[in-house]
């Protein structure tokens, strides 16, 4: 079931299944979000949880109880309802059930509330123990932008400017079976807060910055001034990735933790970024998304 939310800037559309995105567009009707061309990728901003990116051969033991989830977890492919509805919000609720137990054997909540004000749209996700022991999780957003936004502009008109000056490394997932390869960087920010957009830099699929210094990014057209300013100040890695074909879009992707890293083993709780929750606490996370 699909649910609107609209100002006088802008309009967003949201989703009981998977509890994402589905639309965001300004007063003028121009759309910023990909609307998922199978023929490139047929997603929009599935939400990742509770984990983020692969596991190695799609398994892995947490807490000492067996896991099997596909990549990004258990709750992009599963109906939430809906926990409050206010006019300039939305939240939704996902609580743990059989199919996410077969896969993933812990009791949550996971509430996502998608928040208008003026044309920033606040995506914040919140995560409940609401089992009798630890709850290990990490959790991430994967909004896809259509790039360009603006008909008669290219890929390539577009840049993302961060707020730092960056000499930054990333890190690429294997394209086969998603893990990632910790052993082999490659410098993509050498002393610049911008990062000119070409296709051939998603040739190895997404780019995992792990130390960046900003916590906002901008992806913005030289030529019309269109795009999206991110906050992702909650998160501790930044990812951004297209698809391969020239796909005319670009996704950005606040992590808190890593798909299985190629120097890790398949113990859950010890891959990077992992949070344990006790039984009753819950924890929050937050980006935002300002149409520009």
């Amino acid at each position: 079931m699909q649910i609107t939310l609209k100002n006088d800037d802008i309009t967003i559309v949201t989703n009981t299944f998977g509890g994402e995105l589905n639309s965001l567009k300004t007063a003028d009707g121009t759309e910023y979000l990909w609307q998922a061309d199978p023929a490139h990728w047929k997603g929009q901003a599935p939400v990742l949880f509770p984990m983020c990116g692969s596991l190695r051969n799609k398994k892995a033991v947490a807490l000492g109880k067996p896991v099997c989830m596909e990549r990004h977890g258990v709750a992009r492919k599963q109906e939430f309802s809906v926990f409050r509805q206010t006019d300039d919000s939305i939240t939704f609720s996902l609580k743990s059930n059989d199919e996410t137990l077969a896969r993933f054997p812990f009791d949550f909540e996971l509430r996502i509330t998608y928040t208008i004000s003026g044309s920033t749209v606040s995506n914040k996700y919140t995560v409940i123990n609401t089992g009798s022991e630890g709850l290990p999780f990490t959790i991430g957003g994967h909004p896809a932008f259509n790039c360009p936004i603006t008909e008669g502009e290219d890929f390539t008109d577009y840049e993302i400017k961060f707020d730092k000056i960056e000499n930054a490394y990333a890190i690429y997932p294997d394209k086969e079976t998603g893990l990632m390869d910790v052993e082999h960087e490659k410098l993509i920010l050498d002393n610049t807060d911008t990062l000119p957009l070409k296709h051939e830099l998603f040739a190895n699929d997404s780019m995992n910055f792990l130390n960046l210094n900003s916590r906002k990014v901008t992806l913005i057209s030289k030529r019309s001034g269109r795009g999206v300013g991110f906050d992702f100040s909650d998160f501790t890695y930044l990812l951004i990735w297209s698809a391969s074909e020239k796909a005319p879009f670009v996704a950005l992707e606040p992590w808190i933790g890593l798909a299985t890293c190629s120097d890790e083993s398949d113990v859950f709780e010890e891959k990077r970024g992992i949070r344990i929750l006790a039984p009753g606490e819950s924890e929050e996370f937050t980006f935002k998304m300002t149409l520009l």
